[in-house]
């Protein structure tokens, strides 16, 4: 059974940073595109960033793009992201999402591509 778990979440002052992980049990991250995603009261699920299979190909949201960092460790099942000068408007309920991905395949920040996805961790960003 495919499970993926986030953690790491909490409450941060704007500029802050903090560093989600999420981790996988009952497969193999690595043969899996990994998305990260957002959503925040009222508003659509965003996605923010992806990771292809061996962590070569990453894609950023310009609305995270110099800010949060996507890596994995396939050895460790996990893949994490970094948050750095975090600013109230990050605040959201944070997914990740695992697509099993065909050879060659990059990955996607649709979220409709996405059938496996955690229960997500809460940030919020105030002073």
């Amino acid at each position: 059974q495919v499970q993926l778990v986030e953690s790491g979440g909490g409450l941060v002052q704007p500029g802050g940073s903090l560093r989600l992980s999420c981790a996988a049990s009952g497969f193999s991250l690595g043969s899996y595109a990994i998305s990260w995603f957002r959503q925040a009261p009222g508003k659509e699920r965003e996605g923010l960033s992806c990771t292809s299979k061996g962590g070569m190909w990453t894609s950023y949201a310009d609305s995270v793009k110099g800010r949060f960092t996507i890596s994995r460790d396939n050895a460790k099942n996990t893949v994490d992201l970094q948050m750095n000068s975090l600013k109230p408007e990050d605040t959201a309920v944070y997914y990740c999402a695992a697509d099993k991905a065909p050879p060659g395949y990059l990955c996607s920040k649709d979220a409709t591509r996405y059938d496996d996805w955690g229960q997500g961790t809460q940030v919020t960003v105030s002073s």
